[in-house]
């Protein structure tokens, strides 16, 4: 199989404002396009800023709700699919979700983030319950998660357990925790033996200074794309044949020892 070329678009957007989020995703569909990219790859809660406070109520939408068909318009006309973060209504409940829609503009996979950080989140969302959430494009299949998600190990095992072969994580991670998007995620990658794309939110917002630094890590350790500290739309390779390489080459899945790890669950 050939590489999946892969877009993370580093961007707040305008906190707030639908429309105008998605004409920026819009352009970034466009730049990845032309950069030969088959997917698109936004930050946690795109479609509406992450710092809105009681705006989640006003703006949450259910998972084929407006904006939804506005990605997949997007995502079809652009030839490439598109993983977008925002608030998901479910009934009386609100979830922070992350939807990836495929290049002919239909669903792929829905997922709602399963640890909450801090008291904004707590207050307005509810945790999901499902941890292992796939779709396949173009052969490589791909997992879900969102930010603090990505920091239990047992997350990122589990995914690995499922075969998946690129975990994105859409993220809207701040200062003073960058070590994360500088260490910890590269060392999941390798340890999982997975690519993992980090996208994450860049500069002031309410109360929260997002530090960018998106990011393409892959099975090896080594990060294939990296974005500064500002707006920034960057591409890189999720390539098959290297991780299959890997794979064959790292032993830690295989040498796995699960009857001794009974006391962690």
């Amino acid at each position: 199989m050939p590489p999946l070329r892969t877009a993370l678009l580093q961007n707040s957007g305008r906190p707030g404002h639908v429309a105008g989020n998605i004409e920026v995703l819009d352009g970034a569909a466009r730049r990845a396009a032309d950069a030969g990219a088959r997917l698109l790859v936004c930050p946690e809660l795109f479609l509406t800023g992450y710092a809105i406070g009681a705006e989640v109520d006003r703006l949450a939408e259910p998972a084929d709700g407006p904006a939804a068909l506005a990605v997949g318009e997007i995502a079809a006309r652009h030839g490439l699919a598109v993983l977008y973060g925002y608030p998901e209504r479910a009934g009386e409940r609100i979830f922070n979700a992350a939807q990836l829609i495929g290049p002919d503009g239909a669903p792929l996979a829905n997922y709602r983030k399963t640890h909450l950080f801090g008291a904004f989140e707590h207050e307005w969302f509810t945790p999901g319950e499902q941890t292992v959430v796939q779709a396949e494009l173009d052969g490589v299949r791909i997992g879900i998660m969102i930010c603090y998600d990505v920091e239990f190990p047992e997350n990122v095992r589990a995914h690995a357990l499922a075969g998946t072969d690129l975990l994105l994580v859409p993220t809207a991670q701040m200062h003073p925790f960058q070590f994360v998007a500088e260490s910890l995620v590269p060392v999941r990658a390798f340890e999982n033996q997975m690519y993992v794309a980090y996208v994450n939110r860049t500069g002031p917002e309410g109360e929260f200074e997002f530090v960018g630094l998106s990011c393409l890590a892959g099975p090896d350790g080594a990060v294939r794309s990296r974005a500064g500290r500002g707006k920034e739309l960057v591409v890189g390779e999720v390539d098959p044949a290297l991780l299959s390489a890997s794979r064959t080459a790292n032993p830690y899945l295989h040498d796995r020892r699960p009857g001794l790890y009974g006391s962690l669950v």
